[in-house]
């Protein structure tokens, strides 16, 4: 889900920012520090949530869902509780008080995913993206998504593990081969392991278990991890 964060408090434009980063299925797409920039942003960007701040200069928050013609899902987060009443009047997803822990933030962003499913049930990976070429020796050798198991960095080309036992090795960063994965269904979880999150076996604080294979969870990467599994728990 594309996202858009709108406070004007530096600070807790940048909770949110880092709130967003940690939850699998949300992207930061734009932070703006009032709502007319907010407007901009909307013309021009295809934005599923928003996470905004009620006390604005100029345009409120409140004010600014009344200008939208077609809003996308809104969750507002404000130090004022009194404007409970009148905004889910105007059909916000959630209502969330600062400062908010970020277990309550997580609980906001799976009832705005949760809609944002039944409103777009057909919402998946294009079939054009089931795929990606690599470079292998002297070939662009064609890779299928579903059948990575994890990746493996190396000092100056990586490895992609696939099902079967099979490796294609190719001279490619880590990062640029993280941004041509879908984040919904791989995540870089160590500086030097890409995994694919429909085949871990299991998972501990500092490890996971991939296809028998013990991965290392780094510990810049866990509490994304973390937040990924809890959407999950039962």
């Amino acid at each position: 889900m594309n996202c858009l964060v709108v406070d004007d408090e530096k600070l807790a434009l940048e909770l949110l920012e880092d709130n967003v980063k940690k939850v699998p299925f949300l992207s930061l797409s734009f932070s703006c520090r009032n709502s007319m920039e907010a407007l901009e942003v909307l013309k021009e960007n295809k934005i599923d949530l928003i996470f905004l701040d009620i006390k604005m200069p100029g345009l409120t928050g409140l004010e600014f869902i009344q200008t939208l013609q077609n809003p996308p899902l809104i969750i507002l987060v404000t130090a004022f509780e009194h404007h409970a009443l009148e905004a889910f009047s105007l059909n916000v997803v959630d209502y969330l008080v600062k400062p908010v822990a970020f277990n309550r933030f997580l609980l906001a962003a799976n009832k705005a995913h949760d809609l944002f499913m039944l409103r777009h049930p057909q919402q998946s990976v294009p079939l054009q993206n089931d795929h990606i070429f690599v470079n292998a020796g002297y070939s662009l050798v064609k890779v299928r998504l579903q059948d990575i198991i994890y990746i493996e960095g190396l000092r100056d080309y990586v490895r992609i593990h696939l099902i079967n036992d099979n490796v294609v090795t190719t001279r490619i960063s880590m990062r640029s081969l993280e941004e041509k994965l879908n984040q919904q269904f791989f995540m870089r979880v160590h500086k030097s392991f890409i995994i694919s999150l429909d085949k871990i076996e299991s998972v501990q604080k500092y490890r996971l278990v991939i296809q028998g294979r013990e991965i290392p969870v780094g510990e810049s990467y866990r509490n994304t991890l973390q937040s990924y599994i809890t959407t999950r728990n039962i």
